[in-house]
């Protein structure tokens, strides 16, 4: 006996189509910042939520970097710079450079640290063990500096009230490896460091970190690695995402990190 429910081709075409509608929204429900088009003819603040953000530059005077208020990054007549902090022609991209070490070609750091970043950092701290504290972001890097962990792309750091140092770094090698390393105390000097994955540079990937409940996780490519924050004890903490570059004066070299979306849930 024939079936009434026999399958057509036409039937087929139809169920191939709806099985794509819902596997296309299920992905676009699922992610926090869908990538629309960039418009590559503005400064980042056109294509990005930088109200959230201050933006430190590897410029200024020794131990005072310049910092540029949220108010100067919104919007399509926000702050741009063709060294550091621009939008890229091509694709749009939110683009972060960073020459080097100090030691190398000037660059200015802060009071805390000996190497040279152009890092937004989130204006306002945050517990731990509330949620939802998480940052996400799409990006891909075209050059790292060749320490051995290379250019810090994303982090978390402590609130100056706790600590001069971070909870947890995100790492990406002049090959690719991503590696998360995490301090143990709130004195920091002894961070952990935990290979997590390889992203070939140039090729675009997404990572997300999560500090919550006082559990701290990260998410590259939809992969989860849930971190040791050993005797940290849910310290006030901020989000930071951009070129950390860790060059050495016998280290030195020029890093590049392109940002497609970046976008943080309180």
């Amino acid at each position: 006996m024939l079936s009434i429910f026999k399958s057509t081709p036409e039937k087929s075409a139809r169920k191939s189509t709806l099985r794509w509608l819902i596997a296309t929204l299920a992905v676009i429900i699922a992610t926090p910042l869908a990538i629309w088009a960039l418009n590559p003819g503005v400064p980042p603040g056109g294509n990005f939520n930088l109200s959230g953000f201050s933006l430190q530059l590897p410029i200024g005077s020794p131990g005072n970097p310049t910092i540029i208020p949220s108010s100067q990054l919104e919007g399509d007549s926000g702050y741009e710079n063709y060294s550091y902090f621009f939008t890229e022609s091509g694709d749009g991209a939110m683009v972060m450079k960073v020459p080097g070490s100090p030691d190398d070609t000037g660059c200015v750091t802060t009071p805390n640290s000996t190497h040279c970043r152009t890092e937004l950092a989130e204006n306002s701290s945050w517990s731990p063990n509330n949620a939802p504290n998480r940052e996400y972001a799409t990006l891909y890097v075209t050059k790292t500096d060749p320490t051995q962990y290379g250019t810090v792309i994303g982090q978390i750091h402590m609130d100056a009230s706790v600590s001069t140092k971070p909870v947890i770094e995100l790492y990406c090698d002049q090959y690719g490896d991503i590696t998360a390393g995490v301090e143990q105390t709130r004195a920091g000097g002894d961070e952990v460091f935990t290979y997590l994955t390889n992203v070939p540079l140039g090729t675009t990937f997404t990572y997300e970190i999560k500090y919550e409940n006082n559990t701290l996780v990260v998410n590259i490519n939809g992969n989860w690695y849930t971190l040791s924050t050993y005797s940290l004890d849910a310290p006030l903490s901020y989000f930071k995402a951009g070129n950390y570059n860790q060059s050495t004066d016998s280290q030195s070299g020029p890093s590049d990190v392109h940002f497609l979306s970046l976008s943080i849930v309180h």
